[in-house]
This record gives C-alpha cells, structure tokens and sequence, in this order.
C-alpha cells in the first residue's frame, strides 16, 4: 500500500446551498484521511458563513460544520487535531454564504 500526502484547493466556493463546490472526491480502490481542511474568508469587509458536508458512498450524507462564522479576511481551521476516513466515492462538499467569498484547503493523505 502506498501513502501519498496531497494538498488540493479550492477558488471561490460556491455561494449555494442547492449547488455545493465539490472540494475533493475520493477516487475508486482509496481509502483518504483528511488532516486539515481550512476555509478562508477572501473578502475585504464582510463576515461570511460556512458550511461543510460529506457525502457518503453508502448514503450516510452527513454535515460536517454548518453556519460557521469566518470573519473578513481570516480563516477557519475545521478539523482542530482531528481526522476523518473518507472511502472511495466519497465527497467532500462545502458552500459559503456569499458567491466568490471563500478558498477552501484540504489536507490528506491518500492511502491506494
């Protein structure tokens, strides 16, 4: 089994609730480990809010963070130390309260 440590972004995070940015899909044959996920608030003067959610293979969709507040040019760190497995076909999805107003950067290693 190889262990591979990536590092993949996001620009400009949906804005909608009912069309979520796909931040990372777990491929077939892989199981990942996310380490760190942060979200960053790209505005100049306005607080946004984000939310994350992670769609299961098996149909567990489940949210991961909701409503959090990232105040104007700050970010947030949503995994405080801790880990979460994502299987294959797994998907990770996040939204911000504002179109074109958050980056999202996600850590993991994926294990094939």
């Amino acid at each position: 089994m190889a262990n591979l440590f990536k590092v993949k972004t996001k620009l400009n995070v949906s804005g909608s609730s009912g069309s979520p940015s796909t931040i990372y899909t777990c491929p077939s044959s892989t199981t990942a480990v996310l380490i760190g996920v942060t979200l960053a608030n790209t505005t100049a003067s306005s607080s946004i809010t984000a939310t994350v959610s992670l769609t299961n293979n098996d149909g567990d969709n489940v949210t991961l963070m909701k409503n959090a507040p990232v105040p104007s040019g700050s970010s947030l760190e949503m995994m405080s130390g801790n880990k979460i497995v994502m299987e294959a076909s797994d998907i990770l999805k996040a939204y911000a309260s504002a179109a074109s107003s958050m980056d999202c950067t996600l850590s993991l290693m994926e294990i094939t």
